[in-house]
């Protein structure tokens, strides 16, 4: 079946013609723990309870992949966030949280844009976002996504796994 999606997109991940060079590295690690732990793709996705066709899109980044996913398979695999992102190395960190809460991640963005003195309108417009969403990821009312925490972490060199409330140390990676 032919799509005009498929022209547009030929060749290319849909959302690299709107994050640009910011490209997410989590479908090599995720790749390889599942193929590690002798898995197929239809078991992760039965993992996930989504079809094999989406995790495939999500482990080759033709989709991304939603945080709520990004952290059963965290916490499946027993690593962090941040080594899924490749921020670094370290599997996982002790004592971390396996659920996130919206409340607490809309703590830790808020106080984190205030640590580095950016207004939202500043934050937004480094996210290429709208300062309405980044409000409703403050408040709570949303969990972040995807892209835009990648987008921060690797910025400001910044722990995804504190920014979701999954561990209280540390904050900053090295």
């Amino acid at each position: 079946m032919f799509l005009f999606r498929d022209i547009f997109f030929w060749n290319s991940k849909p959302w690299e013609n709107y994050f640009g060079d910011n490209i997410m590295i989590y479908s090599k690690r995720l790749m390889e723990l599942r193929e590690n732990s002798e898995l197929k793709q239809y078991e992760i996705a039965k993992i996930l309870n989504i079809y094999k066709g989406l995790y495939n899109q999500y482990e080759t980044e033709y989709e991304i992949i939603p945080i709520k996913h990004l952290n059963t398979l965290a916490n499946y695999f027993d690593v962090s966030i941040d080594y899924l992102f490749g921020l670094n190395d370290k599997l996982n960190y002790k004592n971390s949280n396996c659920e996130i809460d919206a409340m607490k991640v809309g703590e830790r963005l808020k106080e984190f844009r205030k640590e580095n003195k950016l207004t939202q309108e500043k934050l937004a417009k480094i996210l290429n976002m709208a300062r309405s969403a980044l409000a409703n990821y403050e408040r709570g009312r949303n969990i972040i996504a995807t892209p835009f925490l990648y987008t921060i972490c690797t910025r400001y060199n910044i722990s995804a796994d504190y920014l979701l409330g999954k561990i209280n140390n540390p904050k900053y990676l090295k």
